[in-house]
């Protein structure tokens, strides 16, 4: 698979008063053409600040980013505004779009600048608005459409120069739970043979869907934690709530329920978990500790994974169903 992007050695720095903050320091990383990969992790751990010095918006303290061959890093001038018009297209989470054009004209503009003429323009704009199931919207303001819609109608200003590479920052964001369902799946579409596309995202639900996915709190590593198998007898138990966590958990045979204590004794079942469920992945995904106690019901056999294994388990179910 050809690299897309290669990161080396990259170092983000902020003042903080006499203080240095470095949230991104020392990282690495290669996306293949074709790849969607996400960044996880909490608040400050860096995923903005990463795809604005991926977007050439911000200027790292130090390291190297190549996307297709150019060393982006250190762009002035026209060279500059070269790879950020035609190299990389960027999704905000907020939209961004201006609320005096309408859809096909939110996606015309970036044409505009670069002197394409109206007529080529619209049409480009109408193309990729069918492309993302919204020509029947092309004349509506954003103030006419969903945060759905006004997100697909973002995603296809960002294609409208046809670049190499999307980011996507929390392109879910504000979206309810049927709408993140749809754009989680166009930005799989998105990425294609001459496109990749690296999102940060808080949500799991993206997780199956993704080439790869790339934890950046800090003391973590995504792909942690290999692969185990584990044969329980009945009530033992596969952790305790308030555990650290680097599975995710699929159960191959027998009945696991989750279960939360409370302070008086009592317990509350959550879910009681058969062959084919898994569990247990918001603990690696997010770097937080477990939320509840796993404790199998009959004896059973249950296999932990790290997130990309999991993910490819959990993508290759989605594909048999």
């Amino acid at each position: 698979m050809t690299a897309q992007v290669a990161v080396r050695n990259l170092v983000i720095e902020y003042r903080s008063g006499a203080n240095a903050v470095r949230p991104i320091d020392g990282f690495n990383l290669d996306v293949g053409d074709g790849e969607l990969v996400l960044l996880l992790g909490a608040s400050g751990c860096g995923k903005t600040s990463l795809l604005s010095a991926l977007a050439s918006i911000l200027q790292p303290a130090a390291g190297s980013i190549t996307v297709q061959g150019t060393e982006v890093v250190g762009l002035r001038g026209a060279q500059l505004a070269a790879y950020r018009q035609r190299t990389v297209g960027v999704v905000f989470q907020t939209f961004n779009l201006v609320p005096s054009l309408n859809a096909w004209e939110n996606v015309a503009a970036p044409l505009w600048t670069a002197g394409t003429s109206v007529a080529s323009s619209r049409e480009r704009a109408l193309r990729l608005l069918g492309e993302v199931e919204l020509a029947e919207r092309s004349d509506h303001r954003p103030g006419q459409l969903s945060g759905g819609q006004q997100q697909r109608v973002a995603i296809a200003r960002a294609l409208v120069n046809d670049p190499c590479l999307v980011l996507a920052d929390e392109p879910t964001a504000h979206l309810d739970f049927v709408q993140v369902d749809g754009i989680a799946r166009l930005l799989r579409q998105v990425a294609r043979p001459g496109r990749a596309v690296i999102a940060a995202t808080h949500d799991e639900r993206l997780l199956h869907l993704a080439d790869r996915v790339v934890e950046l709190t800090p003391g973590r590593v995504g792909d942690a934690g290999g692969s185990v198998t584990h044969s329980l007898v009945p009530g033992e138990v596969l952790f305790h709530e308030g555990d650290d966590g680097d599975h995710a958990y699929i159960v191959e045979s027998g009945l696991v329920e989750l279960v939360r204590r409370f302070d008086d004794g009592g317990e509350r079942v959550l879910l009681r978990a058969g062959p084919g469920i898994h569990f247990g992945e918001l603990s690696p995904m997010f770097g937080v500790r477990r939320t509840a106690t796993a404790r199998a019901v009959v004896p059973s056999v249950v296999t932990g994974l790290g997130l990309r294994a999991f993910r490819h388990r959990i993508r290759g179910q989605s594909d048999d169903a």
